[in-house]
């Protein structure tokens, strides 16, 4: 297990595990194994969400990359699609953004992406963590004309704006659609408006008043109660919600019925097919993508591939077969014709586009797709014995028969915790209180056999 990246980079409770002193090093490590093979003064973009420990962590991570020699341009507050983009667009070195995502505001993190604008892989990861709490580290200083200098270059966000400019034109301009955003108080909460804006779209924006401690808090992504309640006071047709740091988007009706990442990838996958712009004719996503999805793309007659969880092993898939959509029921969707990383913006954006091109209302547009209830129960187990499941002759033995019980039309999901002493049981079905009462049956076992 690493000791410090995780699932999505580094991810702390800010100044008490995300210590300044921790975020320097990290830079530092990173930087050097960034770019040590290149034969240049490296360039680094940080951006940052709306965290009041947003400038605490950017100042060290600004001074670890200063002392190892490279420069820094700081883009400000700005999603992390953004400073994906820019990374490539500016032909930077690496960037960092600084954000914990959906999180609340006292956690704050790290993550990397490379010159392509990629977040880094498992073993670039790796090798940082080695350099970190080694000896190697000391001998990383730059000295003399060799330190690094630091710039603010906020002026860089209307190359995000002209982006969407670039791919939407006027598709959307004065269009009947009314549409609220929703920008979690987190790191859209500027340039999302002025997108909207440019764009002529006929639409209100909420919780974009960050105070440093707001961020996720009773609103975006994380609590679609709240734009769900306003589009059905407000008359809205759409309501689209971002999390803190802007690489996802989840969006309800107009009836305040919730459009999950699946219904988008859905709905845009079937765009993109009568746009005949869905490469191999095939979608990517991961093992917790609904069977409802499964069985729409089946009818739609879409290939769907399965990856494991996270963003970056449907980025993998894609990158590797020559697909250009996927993504996660979380809204963390990808499309690799425009930026290489979740973008919630973009997805909002063309999520508007499909459903202007149905001609249906959002509400009528969800329907196409029939999600099945899902129930999610942890199993604590020992941290030894995560793996027994797999032979465990009783464990087995009732998944079997569940997956026998449900003849396609539910499913079995066991997933051991990355990060803790826990097994996560998935079922999937047409009734809930049938698989709420089994899925609770196969924790209880598996926590009896595997403690």
């Amino acid at each position: 297990m690493r000791k410090y990246f995780g699932t999505d980079g580094i991810r702390r409770i800010a100044n008490l595990e995300l210590t300044p002193d921790l975020v320097f090093r990290v830079a530092k490590a990173g930087a050097y194994v960034m770019t040590k093979h290149t034969n240049h003064v490296p360039t680094i973009l940080i951006g940052r969400d709306t965290r009041i420990s947003g400038t605490l962590i950017e100042s060290a991570m600004t001074a670890g990359f200063l002392s190892y020699g490279a420069n820094v341009k700081l883009v400000g507050v700005l999603p992390t699609p953004a400073v994906a983009y820019l990374t490539k667009k500016l032909n930077a070195d690496a960037s960092v953004v600084i954000s914990a995502s959906h999180n609340t505001f006292e956690f704050n993190g790290v993550k990397y992406f490379s010159n392509k604008g990629m977040k880094i892989s498992d073993e670039i990861e790796e090798e940082i963590e080695e350099i970190i709490d080694s000896e190697k580290l000391s001998t990383l200083t730059a000295v003399g004309d060799k330190i690094g200098v630091a710039e603010n270059a906020d002026y860089y966000a209307q190359e995000y704006v002209q982006f969407f400019k670039n791919i939407f034109g006027d598709k959307l301009r004065n269009s009947s659609l009314k549409v609220v955003i929703d920008t979690a108080n987190g790191a859209t909460y500027q340039i999302a408006e002025k997108v909207f804006s440019e764009l002529g779209i006929n639409f209100e924006i909420i919780n974009n008043n960050p105070n440093g401690v707001n961020i996720n808090e009773n609103c975006g992504s994380t609590c679609l109660e709240t734009i769900s309640n306003y589009v059905t006071k407000n008359g809205f047709d759409l309501g689209i919600a971002y999390d803190g740091d802007g690489d996802r988007c989840l969006a309800v009706d107009e009836n305040g019925d919730v459009m999950d990442g699946d219904i988008i990838m859905a709905t845009l996958a079937d765009y993109f097919k009568t746009q005949n712009a869905l490469k191999q004719n095939a979608l990517v996503v991961t093992v917790m993508s609904n069977l409802g999805l499964k069985k729409y793309a089946q009818k739609q007659d879409i290939h769907m591939v399965t990856t494991k969880v996270g963003d970056r092993y449907v980025l993998e898939e894609m990158l590797k077969s020559g697909y250009n959509l996927g993504g996660e029921q979380s809204g963390h969707v990808i499309m690799l014709d425009y930026n290489p990383t979740g973008d919630g913006i973009l997805t909002s954006l063309m999520l508007i586009q499909a459903i202007l091109a149905k001609k249906m209302k959002a509400s009528e547009v969800r329907k196409t797709v029939k999600i099945y209830p899902q129930v999610l129960i942890n199993s604590k187990v020992s941290n030894e014995k995560k793996q027994a499941y797999e032979t465990e002759p009783e464990i087995k033995q009732k998944i079997e028969q569940l997956e026998k019980e449900f003849s396609g039309n539910g499913r079995v999901l066991i997933r051991p915790s990355g990060t803790e002493p826990k097994i996560r049981v998935m079922i999937e079905g047409e009734n809930q209180e049938y698989i709420t009462q089994k899925a609770q049956e196969l924790a209880d076992l598996i926590e009896q056999k595997l403690k």
